[in-house]
């Protein structure tokens, strides 16, 4: 039992948890749209549009990747391997868009849940994206979706 505890601690034992970025974007999206209790259909098509425009890939390789993401959000204990995925490969001002892809699919069901603004302020601190930085990027998509 023991050898196979010390076994998690040695770095060569360890399994690759690295996850591509657009999974990863994909997966953060998925936990948005969830986070309140209700994954709306209104949420799941913004998520295919987000995930059709940053990957350029059609309808189909985008509800491919959404099935993917869901279940990779399905296994995951945590944020931090997709933030993380996230932040080490993208620039600052394309992970401020990720703030605005979040807020996006958050409000796309007409409604603001305390749950997905706790989700999305925990995405920023781990991202390195300021509060004033997320509140811009919400209200820009407040303004879209009027």
């Amino acid at each position: 039992m023991f050898d196979s505890l010390a076994s998690l601690f040695r770095t060569g034992d360890a399994p690759d948890r690295s996850i591509p970025g657009d999974l990863a974007l994909a997966a953060l999206l998925v936990e948005a749209a969830r986070r309140d209790g209700d994954y709306a259909e209104s949420e799941r098509a913004a998520i295919l549009r987000i995930v059709m425009r940053e990957e350029r890939i059609d309808e189909t390789a985008a509800a491919a990747r959404l099935a993917e993401a869901e279940r990779a959000q399905d296994e995951a204990v945590d944020l931090f391997r997709f933030t993380h995925a996230l932040k080490e490969a993208t620039p600052f001002e394309d992970r401020v868009r990720i703030v605005e892809d979040l807020w996006d699919v958050a409000l796309a069901d007409g409604v603001r849940a305390d749950e997905e603004e706790q989700l999305i302020r925990s995405v920023c601190g781990l991202l390195g994206i300021p509060d004033r930085e997320s509140g811009l990027a919400r209200a820009r998509v407040m303004e879209r979706q009027r």
